[in-house]
């Protein structure tokens, strides 16, 4: 493991799990590659001032007066998001409905948060009101237009919504996630029961952020408060995952594992011969885990090789050369000892069941939603079975909700009669969410 930093800036390490030997003629090898940034944004350690830009998106559109509560949640959460900002970052609030509008501060600015900004902006929440449509790509497009002027180093968005994204074709909402992202990053929020599961996770997704259900608009304030804290308390952005392979190896995915499940496979970006960069995003203090699978040439007993090298960086300007935050190495070493060569990497292990973990509670309420009880009660049956395995103690307790389990060991449920839209909905977007590793 070797560090490299600046004194003045987050130190990251980075740590490689892996069984590194493989049977004569064994061609894939994987890893564990955990990323941690230590020594960011305390209590006594302040970031530069202006160093994040945020934008706010709240969903105003007909359906969030129905209830009223919803429409007065998200103003009482903006505006508690809004206290949450820390003096001198950028900020602007939209109101999102088919089209998007300025609410503050206007005229195509961003305001720079301070005691005066702050109160007015909270002010300007009182026009927000219901009607409308929703086109979920022309906030996001604002959004951009406004956080492109700003220097900052964080730049993110925040996005609020109840329904479905129906006065927008799905193409253009794809394009429009395509053209911001990495410009800013995105926490994604659904409040009810009404909106699209897969839209929302998508947009997280596209932008490297979060996704979650607040079912109870009374529960808003709170999670808008934990986003905006955990906005504040980033300071490094645009860090990559640059992966060096030899001649001759080829990669065959990288994903990342912990905290959360996301294929970075195909957003690789060329960084010189044989290099490309998988981004990450933006980074406090936390640990991430990235899941790397790479085909070496078939060897012989006694061989060894470099398979791949894993390396953190924060690209440079134009023409300037990338920082070298951190790095570790993956090795591929073939033997003839089966049981060196047949043993499974704790840490691989345990992810590839979270991933299987989410993908059978995905398949499995797919298959609930089609009537298929055979195909459902097996899959969400496995699923309890993983959760229980791996100590995915939340998800265990979403699953329960769906189905009543008969024996957690062995996979044996029965799918519940009735189940809550907010139950079955929350399972299937907190389903990428992954637990560590237990220690031992």
């Amino acid at each position: 493991m070797a560090n490299f930093a600046k004194p003045s800036a987050p130190r990251f390490s980075v740590e490689v799990y892996q069984n590194e030997f493989l049977p004569e003629g064994g061609r894939d090898v994987h890893a564990i590659v955990t990323v941690t940034s230590t020594g960011g944004a305390t209590a006594t350690r302040i970031a530069d001032r202006g160093s994040a830009a945020v934008v706010i998106m709240v969903d105003c559109s007909g359906s969030m007066e129905y209830p009223p509560d919803k429409m007065r949640g998200a103003r009482e959460a903006t505006a508690a998001a809004i206290d949450t900002l820390r003096d001198g970052t950028s900020f602007a609030v939209i109101a999102g409905t088919h089209v998007a509008k300025e609410v503050y501060p206007g005229q195509g600015r961003l305001a720079v948060a301070d005691p005066a900004t702050r109160a007015q902006a909270k002010e300007a929440l009182r026009a927000l009101s219901s009607g409308g449509g929703t086109a979920i790509g022309t906030w996001l497009r604002l959004a951009d237009g406004l956080l492109r002027q700003s220097t900052a180093t964080i730049r993110h968005g925040i996005l609020l919504t109840d329904g479905r994204n129906e006065h927008e074709d799905p193409a253009a909402l794809r394009a429009t996630l395509d053209a911001v992202a990495g410009r800013f990053t995105c926490d994604a929020r659904g409040v009810g029961t009404d909106w699209e599961v897969k839209e929302v996770t998508g947009i997280a997704s596209a932008l490297l952020g979060s996704a979650d259900i607040v079912a109870d608009p009374a529960h808003l304030t709170e999670d808008f408060t934990r986003m905006m804290e955990n906005v504040m308390g980033k300071e490094v952005a645009d860090v990559a995952l640059r992966l060096w392979t030899p001649v001759g190896v080829e990669i065959q995915y990288v994903k990342q594992v912990a905290p959360t499940l996301q294929d970075l496979s195909d957003r690789r970006s060329e960084a010189g011969p044989r290099a490309g960069d998988y981004p990450t995003g933006s980074w406090g203090d936390e640990s991430r885990e990235y899941h790397v699978c790479v085909r070496v040439p078939a060897a012989h007993v006694g061989q060894e090789m470099l398979a791949a090298r894993a390396t953190l960086v924060l690209p440079g300007a134009a023409g300037e050369p990338a920082t070298t935050l951190a790095q570790g190495l993956v090795r591929a070493v073939w033997t003839n000892d089966l049981a060196a060569s047949t043993a499974i990497n704790p840490q691989v292990a345990h992810y590839t069941g979270q991933a299987e973990l989410a993908q059978a509670i995905q398949q499995g309420l797919e298959a609930r939603k089609l009537g298929d009880v055979g195909g459902a009660t097996a899959k969400l049956g496995r699923a309890v079975q993983l959760a229980s395995a791996s100590g995915n103690a939340d998800t265990a307790k979403l699953l329960a909700k769906v189905v009543d389990v008969v024996d957690a060991a062995a996979g044996t449920v029965r799918l519940k009669a009735k189940v809550a839209d907010a139950d079955e909905m929350t399972l299937e977007t907190r389903s990428t969410q992954t637990v560590r590793v237990k220690k031992t």
